[in-house]
């Protein structure tokens, strides 16, 4: 079912959100949002104002309390958006997701008290209290808690900032991604999707790759004004939150909720910048000359290379290509993996209205994950796939720690999911013996990692560069345009020509307007898992009991505790060299091929 230029496919799933509620008009979701509300005012009578006379016991009573409410509220807020993702351009979908962010937001209003309360405890006092037992559980979440305690306002700022985020944040959120969705790309007589375009520019064809570029270049230039407006407002709007809470810069707020510090963070952007010549800009001098060129044109960065024919994959294809990768790794993992398939966890259809990308979303303990892709077939999809189930895996092993701690930080994250992807890529690659397709898995490889690792950091560093610059002032959109081309230039290197419609191509990321700075996560993943890999491959006893050990901790440790079984240490700077060789050596192979 390979190498064909149509394949009869299966059906990719849709998924089943029933183990959530029953409807958008349930009568299960109305009944959690009244018990939710009756116990946020209740929990808010008997505590506020009294959190720290609490004994350790009575204060672990408290938290049980504040979890099960929570964990209510997320999961109804899990289904609203995960309704809306899929058909964003539904005015009745629109309606029910900002319905449910209003009502859970004045319910949630109730408990903003106890975080604040609970961080007015002295470190003194809260030893103290910690020596109970059944406190001593939440000793992760406390401590990741008390870690904003220097950044805290009091609580009636905090009470508005809270209430004003449905109609602040959330909804010029929302706005981009509406806008997204109902983007059409004009291409001839056609019009597309911006994810049906993007999937032009892997197309085989350097026609179809030129025109799908150019034209989505023209779309979001005709609409540069507005992402401009949304991006400038969510820029300034984090400048002043950062401000009142003091964030010594832009980034410090997400190295603090990835709990990793600001140099390490550094350490790892210096050392990816520094290997832009030896990865990226070498290997697109490659690739340009297998084309037979000094120059690729930017539509040409992630074109299938010559001579390896178009390698198409039904979605029965896929699964039963990263399942058996994941089997052969580990049958715990792959038996987890199984299940969102199984029972239909998983939304990989690409269709109009859908959210772009992908994304595996937790839920809450008491469900699973759900996974969304827009599957169409080619090989970087299988990878998405191995992606995705990674991170759902990971979620569904952490879910045994409990709703407020299972969390795992974005830095560590990205860990099972870019492993899932590595062992696919392994597996694809050891059974492959035609040359030019191995080839083809190879080079595949290798851009996956320098859009994890260099195109990230870029990302990463235009976002700091972006966010420096607005604290002076707004910014044209022509400013954020050269700020773009600027990071673009230096990472992607002389091979790869640039051409004017390019510089709009900030526009369609949602990760700069959802979480700012998480990108250097990807980076920090990739490095990560070349390391934990390279450990896998030394054969060492007891690796794979050490990894779903890592995975299922959840966010109860952090990334100096969870690697120390292996032996790494991500604060070491030359970890991220070790890393990074990996990507080299890839490449090292791919020019003794020729």
């Amino acid at each position: 079912m390979r190498n064909q230029k149509k394949i009869e496919s299966s059906t990719p799933p849709e998924w089943d959100l029933s183990d959530l509620y029953s409807g958008i008009d349930g009568q299960d979701l109305e009944a959690d949002l009244s018990a939710s509300d009756q116990l946020a005012n209740s929990f808010y009578k008997k505590y506020h104002g009294q959190v720290a006379r609490l004994s350790g016991l009575d204060l672990s009573k408290a938290v049980e309390d504040f979890e099960k409410i929570d964990e209510i509220l997320s999961k109804i807020m899990s289904y609203a958006q995960l309704s809306h993702a899929q058909n964003l351009t539904d005015p009745t979908s629109s309606k029910f997701y900002q319905t449910m962010q209003e009502r859970v937001t004045t319910i949630s209003a109730h408990l903003v008290f106890f975080g604040l309360e609970i961080n007015a405890i002295s470190d003194r006092s809260m030893k103290q209290k910690l020596k109970d037992k059944s406190l001593s559980k939440y000793e992760p979440w406390l401590r990741d808690l008390r870690l904003s305690r220097p950044h805290q306002l009091n609580e009636d700022l905090e009470r508005i900032l809270h209430d004003k985020h449905v109609s602040g944040r959330a909804a010029w959120n929302r706005l981009f991604d509406e806008t997204i969705a109902r983007l059409r790309i004009k291409i001839g007589r056609e019009e597309k999707t911006i994810e049906q375009t993007l999937n032009m520019l892997s197309d085989s064809e350097a026609r179809v790759r030129k025109a799908g570029a150019k034209a989505l270049g023209k779309s979001l230039g005709q609409n540069v004004h507005l992402f401009s407006l949304i991006t400038n407002t969510l820029a300034k709007d984090k400048e002043t939150d950062d401000r009142w809470r003091g964030y010594a810069s832009p980034q410090a707020a997400r190295n603090l909720s990835n709990r990793v510090e600001d140099e390490v963070v550094d350490a790892l952007t210096k050392a990816v910048k520094r290997s832009y010549a030896n990865l990226s800009h070498r290997y697109y001098g490659l690739k340009a000359g297998w084309f037979g060129k000094t120059k690729i044109d930017y539509w040409d960065r992630n074109a299938p290379i010559p001579g390896s024919g178009e390698t198409n994959y039904s979605w029965d294809d896929a699964k039963d290509i990263v399942l058996k990768a994941y089997e052969r790794f580990s049958p715990e993992l792959a038996h987890v993996g199984k299940t969102f398939f199984e029972k239909r966890w998983i939304d990989a259809a690409s269709r109009e209205g859908k959210a772009t990308g992908a994304f595996a979303h937790p839920t809450v303990p008491s469900a699973h994950p759900y996974l969304l892709l827009n599957f169409m077939g080619r090989p970087r999809d299988v990878m998405t796939l191995a992606h995705e189930l990674g991170h759902g895996v990971h979620q569904v092993l952490a879910s045994k720690q409990g709703h407020l701690k299972c969390n795992t930080p974005l830095t560590l994250a990205e860990t099972a999911s870019v492993f899932g992807e590595m062992l696919t890529f392994r597996s694809m690659l050891e059974k492959e013996e035609n040359l030019a397709r191995r080839k083809a898995i190879l080079a595949g490889k290798v851009e996956d990692m320098l859009n994890t690792v260099v195109r990230q950091i870029a990302f990463y560093d235009f976002e700091l560069r972006l966010h420096n610059e607005r604290i002076k002032g707004e910014l044209p959109a022509d400013k954020i345009c050269d700020l773009w081309l600027d990071v673009q230039t230096e990472s992607l290197g002389p091979a790869i020509r640039l051409h004017e419609e390019y510089k709009y191509y900030w526009c369609y990321i949602p990760h700069f307007i959802h979480s700012p700075f998480y990108v250097y996560a990807y980076a920090f993943g990739d490095c990560l898992v070349n390391a934990l890999y390279a450990r896998y491959q030394e054969a060492e006893t007891g690796f794979v009991d050490r990894y779903l050990s890592m995975l299922g901790a959840g966010g109860t440790l952090g990334h100096k505790e969870l690697l120390a079984p292996f032996n790494l240490d991500a604060s070491d700077p030359d970890f991220w060299s070790t890393g990074l060789n990996v990507v080299g050596s890839l490449i090292d192979e791919l020019e003794e091929m020729g």
